[in-house]
């Protein structure tokens, strides 16, 4: 019997609800494989914990992720909980990336069964692309770093050698595992983005992508400017395979993406480093829904999958995604064009768990 300690942060207004529903759907799965065994344990954070002490996350909390097996985030944060400097304070991306240098994080696109694309062409399965974002460097190192005035201010766009290899590395392993290539034509692609045509940093992020190409010669690599990625992300978004860019476009574009297969609620994600990892949904803590019990849990419930397989339970992560689909395909879940759960949180949680 494998055991795992697992940290799990329940967040912010509707975190704590589809939080809930993926320790259900990881309850259903342990016992339904039979061979692993999940100790979990709660820690709070976010934007309700700093307006109760002053600080985000505690540091017995983050030495609690440093020693588990994985941690599981809902979403935090609160617009009403701001920080001095006016930015949103419970938010922890820069906390968690940076303090446990989870620098890939992994955002997966997959048009599911049962789901209309906004893009109306397309059906499911056919648009299926990870987007990977450099998680620690970027625009985003700027994160509370920010300098100026009323007149002007500055934040800095930083990139390093070894943080854009480490990432360009990671794509390419990432690809070469998949064991899929883009929907259209099979082919195992890793595209560039970037707007090294304008900015100094992104030709440094790109010329060090070729550079790191070549030890990838199984692997398309390939270069695009961020405008006309995001052109292609809806004209022809089957051509695409894996993605690498620096932080800020990453965040851009996964959520472009998103909106081409049913919302960020459906969107999982991971934040991957050598020694830790967390994985959580790409949305927001919706204030306007919170205590509703219509949000939609499935972001957080494959965000539950890829921790999963990332801790080398792949037959586990396999159940829950087939779950997913099944009751997805079947009718079973039903989402109305805002993403919301038509018949509840918990109906959505109980049809992929009865499907487990």
């Amino acid at each position: 019997m494998r055991t795992y300690r697992l940290v799990a942060i329940p967040g912010d207004n509707i975190g704590p609800e589809i939080l809930e529903s993926s320790l259900r759907v990881l309850e259903a799965v342990q016992r339904a494989e039979g061979n692993f065994a999940l100790k979990i344990e709660k820690h709070d954070a976010g934007a309700f914990y700093y307006q109760r002490h002053g600080v985000r996350i505690s540091e017995e909390t983050l030495e609690a992720c440093r020693r588990a097996d994985g941690v599981l985030k809902a979403p935090v944060g609160d617009p009403s909980i701001r920080t001095p400097e006016g930015t949103e304070a419970g938010l922890l991306g820069g906390v968690l990336r940076v303090g446990l240098d989870t620098y890939a994080n992994i955002r997966p696109v997959r048009l599911w069964a049962g789901l209309a694309s906004a893009l109306r062409n397309f059906e499911p399965g056919q648009i299926d692309y990870v987007v990977i974002r450099e998680n620690t460097e970027g625009l985003y190192v700027s994160r509370d770093k920010g300098v100026g005035n009323r007149h002007a201010v500055a934040d800095t766009l930083l990139m390093t050698r070894p943080g854009v290899e480490r990432v360009c590395r990671f794509a390419f392993e990432f690809a070469r595992k998949r064991g899929r290539g883009a929907p259209a034509d099979g082919v195992k692609r890793v595209t560039c983005v970037g707007k090294s045509n304008v900015l100094k940093s992104y030709a440094f992020f790109r010329d060090i992508f070729w550079e790191v190409a070549e030890g990838y010669p199984d692997i398309q690599a390939e270069a695009l400017h961020s405008d006309a990625c995001a052109q292609a992300l809806i004209l022809q978004p089957v051509r695409f395979n894996v993605l690498v860019m620096e932080n800020f476009l990453g965040d851009l574009l996964s959520d472009l993406g998103a909106a081409t297969v049913g919302g960020l609620g459906m969107c999982p994600s991971g934040n991957i480093g050598e020694e830790h990892s967390y994985f959580e949904p790409v949305h927001g803590s919706a204030p306007d829904i919170a205590g509703k019990g219509v949000a939609n849990p499935l972001s957080q419930i494959l965000s539950a999958a890829m921790l999963l397989e990332h801790m080398g339970e792949d037959a586990a992560a396999r159940r829950v995604e087939r779950a997913v689909w099944e009751a997805l395909k079947e009718n079973s879940v039903q989402l109305d064009e805002r993403g919301r759960a038509l018949e509840g949180t918990e109906a959505i949680t109980e049809a992929v768990m009865s499907r487990i």
